[in-house]
């Protein structure tokens, strides 16, 4: 439109600025969240990618838009987005909304800084600091490094790039040709970022040797014994196991002990201190010069293979500070007992089986009515089943009842 007003600057209008942002967060709070996390109002609401396409709009145009223009482009996104915080949301692990860690959120974003220094992040570098040691005491650390990672991809990239400098820290001058054929090891149940670290870090999805697990997922150590040395026998160097706390599928936990057992006899890499910044620092003069003014040690972007760094840790630190471990330890509890509920359930109802050919038309069904979403996959002989989250800390049994009453209306005539 050739007379549309676009929105203006924060110099240039700070008032209208500030108007439209009261308007957005007013939009956010009555859309995104209240109608978001009402069980009355649907998950998704279904469009077909080029009716999407043309309901959005997307074309980006030389010419600005007017105020209301924009408002009700964040308002179409976020009606056609799906509502990861309703209670029916059952496909994915960060199902739900917690209120301090959207307020941490939103302040991160809006403060806009990179975690690299301390004198461009002083709250933040510290504040992450607290919150990583409070996490390594969760696992019985008393001392340690770490890092937030974008995901939980990045985090076993970082890993084996880890375990591959501990063990030859000279490929990070002298690269792949200083190596000999690497060789890690993980359950055939575990993440496939590590196949596609192997490819990402050079060393070939070919280093990755599966190791099997038994009915319920978890790892078995005797056989990672039998690939260690089998990989041995081929010319290969074990340098790291990959064990897994809570596998995608069926949330097995590997029996890190019996692991760990295996690991020392063989010498292969648990965890090391201060690894972190040997293995990917470059000391970038322009950020990370010795002579500032304040310890040099709290500026930790050099730990990390990114530049700028999204600040991660605020949102976790608020939810924490509000409710205090024993809140989180009352809601991971909660979820567990809602999953054997939901256990429990399904053994009365006549027609369920743990594994039944239908999923995919189930899926489709109720993504297009928009009742609730869950994700589905096989497993090894196994069909498709469907995997049901129970992450939300505001699930209650009436959602869970809901959810199977669903599937059966659903897929009635099949």
């Amino acid at each position: 439109m050739a007379d549309s007003k676009p929105v203006p600057s924060l110099n240039e209008d700070p008032m209208a600025a500030e108007a439209l942002l009261r308007d957005v967060f007013g939009m956010i709070v009555d859309e995104a969240i209240r109608k978001g996390t009402d069980a009355s109002e649907k998950v998704c609401v279904w469009k077909e990618p080029e009716e999407l396409k043309q309901l959005l709009d997307l074309e980006l145009k030389s010419q600005g838009e007017s105020q209301e223009q924009i408002l009700e482009r964040c308002r179409a996104v976020i009606h056609y987005s799906v509502k990861t915080c309703h209670p029916r949301f059952f496909n994915q692990l960060f199902s739900g909304l917690d209120p301090h860690s959207l307020a941490g959120r939103i302040i991160t974003e809006s403060l806009n800084t990179s975690q690299y220094t301390y004198e461009i992040a002083p709250v933040f570098v510290l504040m992450d600091e607290e919150v990583l040691r409070k996490l390594r005491t969760l696992v019985g650390w008393s001392s340690g490094d770490g890092v937030f990672c974008p995901g939980g991809s990045m985090s076993n990239i970082y890993a084996m790039n880890l375990a591959r400098y501990q063990r030859y820290p000279e490929c990070k001058q002298r690269g792949l040709r200083a190596l000999p054929p690497l060789a890690l090891f993980t359950s055939e149940e575990s993440h496939y970022s590590f196949s596609k670290g192997a490819a990402f870090l050079g060393l070939g999805t070919d280093s990755v040797r599966v190791v099997k697990a038994d009915a319920r997922g978890k790892m078995i150590p005797e056989d990672l014994e039998r690939q260690i040395s089998l990989a041995e026998a081929e010319g290969a160097v074990p340098f790291l196991v990959c064990a897994t706390s809570g596998t995608t599928v069926l949330g097995a936990f590997d029996p890190l002990d019996a692991i760990a057992n295996v690991c020392q006899r063989h010498g292969l890499w648990l965890h090391v201190d201060n690894l972190l910044k040997r293995c990917h620092g470059s000391q970038a003069s322009y950020l990370f010069q010795q002579d500032k003014f304040y310890d040099v040690s709290l500026d930790t972007g050099d730990k990390v293979v990114q530049c700028g760094r999204h600040v991660d840790c605020l949102k976790l630190w608020l939810m924490w500070k509000a409710q205090g471990g024993q809140g989180l330890e009352r809601r991971v509890d909660r979820a567990f007992a809602l999953a054997q509920y939901l256990v429990e359930e399904i053994r009365k109802r006549e027609g369920f089986e743990l594994v039944v050919e239908v999923a995919p038309v189930l899926k489709e069904r109720m993504v297009k009515e928009g009742s609730m979403m869950i994700g589905y996959q096989p497993h090894g002989p196994r069909v498709n089943f469907f995997r049901v989250i129970v992450a939300n800390p505001n699930l209650t049994h009436a959602d869970i009842d809901f959810l199977l009453a669903e599937l059966e209306r659903l897929g009635q005539d099949l």
